[in-house]
């Protein structure tokens, strides 16, 4: 006896939607850092300082090289489980959403006991501890996953912070919703016009230009490529790393 035609094409279709499902993971391996309480994952090569302050919290990842991406990557969300395909010592059902916050090197993984795991071009998470041990047993080290890159969060616009001197400014931008990382960044003050910074290192932009004692408007536009203008975000009294200035406004992608 065959099958009816429509549970035929509800198979069809259900086999559809899993290859659809799975189409949007890739595949990836993950180990972890930092301790218990991930106090050892704070700095890294984004930028961001102090994660608690910042609004990242523990869950959070260093990428390999071919995810970093020279900083590019710096804030955006990744999606992560466990591939229990692949190994025994996942824990099933569950997943985990972390921010990008550091780079894992090739030349810093294969003096750790990640075994290179860093190597580019291999798509790697060194994951914080508390992060990584939602998916993960602990004994097991490292563990196949699948991820993907996903919207990010945040309570709050987005933040800024300036370092420099006179004729040199450092931007730091934290705290972005949506792709959670930056394609462009302009400034202006209040007697110039637009000035495109350019990426410094990690989530920190740079101009050359003497802006102290202006107010600071920002152009930013998110790698989704929405661009938001963030008027007068910054007082004309700013000093040089003396505070962060929050706005209202966040990226919806």
């Amino acid at each position: 006896m065959g099958t009816p035609p429509a549970k035929l094409r509800l198979l069809s279709l259900l086999g559809l939607c899993v290859a659809s499902a799975m189409a949007d993971w890739s595949r990836g391996t993950a180990t972890f850092y930092g301790g218990k309480d991930a106090a050892g994952t704070m700095g890294g090569a984004c930028g961001y300082s102090n994660l608690y302050n910042q609004g990242y919290g523990v869950w959070n990842a260093a990428l390999s090289t071919v995810l970093f991406k020279d900083g590019a990557s710096c804030g955006e969300c990744y999606l992560i489980m466990c591939d229990t395909s692949q190994s025994a010592m996942c824990k099933p059902g569950v997943a985990v959403t972390i921010t990008a916050t550091n780079l894992c090197p090739p030349n810093w993984a294969l003096s750790n006991d990640n075994g290179g795991w860093c190597n580019t071009p291999r798509p790697h998470f060194d994951m914080s501890q508390p992060s990584w041990e939602n998916i993960g047993v602990y004994r097991a080290g490292i563990i196949p996953i699948l991820y993907q890159k996903v919207k990010c969060w945040r309570t709050g616009g987005m933040r800024f912070s300036i370092t420099g001197f006179k004729y040199f400014q450092l931007v730091l931008i934290t705290n972005v919703a949506g792709s959670g990382s930056i394609q462009s960044m302009s400034v202006k003050g209040t007697n110039t016009g637009w000035i495109t910074l350019t990426r410094n290192w990690g989530a920190n932009w740079q101009c050359n230009s003497v802006l102290i004692g202006q107010a600071l408007s920002f152009k930013v536009t998110s790698t989704g490529g929405q661009t938001v203008y963030l008027n007068q975000v910054v007082p004309a009294w700013w000093t040089w790393g003396a505070q962060t200035y929050a706005s209202n406004q966040q990226f919806d992608y």
